[in-house]
């Protein structure tokens, strides 16, 4: 891995995700907005992508052999820009493709697009919605090693992108600044047991709920089109205290997961919440 990256001084440098290659196969389904992921003003919350992202991969791997011969995945990053939320009630189509690969690992790309409607609770008309995402999926064995990806997959896989050189480089600094660095105080982040799934991990949506408890003082980001950005580092189990650090940079709130270790406060997640300029 690159060594760690400095605090931040800057908003991060938007770059648009990279679209489809001409005539590549994809994965697509259509799906169903739940109000259960949608907040009060009927908008998608950020976890609530996050469930419809591995829903989405979990459908793509059972319409192939991939549960056979390479069952086992972890993301390493999401990236979600949300170009127009989704909105209840609604229905979402999602495509689902290969972006990047390497032998061991992909950058899998999902756009989710949403047809808006109306009913008696949310009666004005909305526009449409655009979700472009991109996860970098780390294929494991049943150790949780990474693993090579299997000839059936990456034959598969690299039909779809010319892009057959993927590396890991951060987008996020990891390491977090000093408490009295920043104006913000920390903040402790409780978990529950139902934030765990039958692996002992903390579910992807549930590291985006903290997040979103943090964007209620900031909705300037979410009133605009934003990226988000986070990056798994570190494993969180049951009974882990969680100290949320956070530092709002202009149009870019900066947000580390904090966990204990022998050394001290280490970051088990990086994110970033940033508004995407004007093109």
């Amino acid at each position: 891995m690159p060594a760690e990256k400095p605090t931040p001084s800057a908003p991060p440098v938007y770059t648009p995700l990279p679209d489809r290659k001409v005539g590549a196969r994809f994965f697509d389904a259509d799906y169903r907005v739940r109000t259960g992921d949608v907040d009060q003003e009927m908008r998608v919350r950020l976890d609530g992508l996050a469930r419809y992202l591995q829903d989405v991969a979990n459908d793509n791997i059972d319409m192939t052999d991939f549960d056979g011969s390479d069952p086992f995945w972890i993301v390493r990053r999401t990236v979600i820009d949300v170009l127009e939320p989704i909105t209840w009630p609604a229905d979402f189509h999602a495509e689902r493709w290969c972006g990047a690969l390497s032998t061991r690992w992909t950058d899998m790309r999902v756009r989710l697009t949403s047809t808006s409607e109306t009913n008696r609770f949310n009666p004005e008309p909305r526009p449409n919605g655009l979700i472009e995402s991109v996860g970098f999926w780390i294929n494991v064995n049943d150790q949780g090693m990474p693993s090579r990806i299997s000839d059936e997959a990456l034959k598969i896989l690299s039909e779809m992108t010319d892009e057959h050189r993927l590396r890991w480089k951060s987008l996020n600094p990891e390491q977090a600044p000093a408490a009295d660095e920043v104006e913000l105080p920390d903040r402790e982040h409780v978990l529950r047991s139902t934030d765990f799934d039958p692996f002992r991990h903390l579910n992807n949506a549930a590291y985006l709920e903290a997040i979103e408890d943090e964007l209620v003082d900031h909705p300037d980001l979410l009133d605009a089109p934003h990226r988000l950005v986070i990056e798994y580092l570190r494993p969180i189990t049951p009974g882990t205290p969680i100290t949320l650090r956070r530092k709002r940079i202009d149009d870019c709130l900066y947000v580390w997961m904090l966990i204990g270790s022998d050394d001290g406060p280490v970051t088990a997640a990086s994110v970033s919440v940033s508004k995407i300029p004007d093109a």
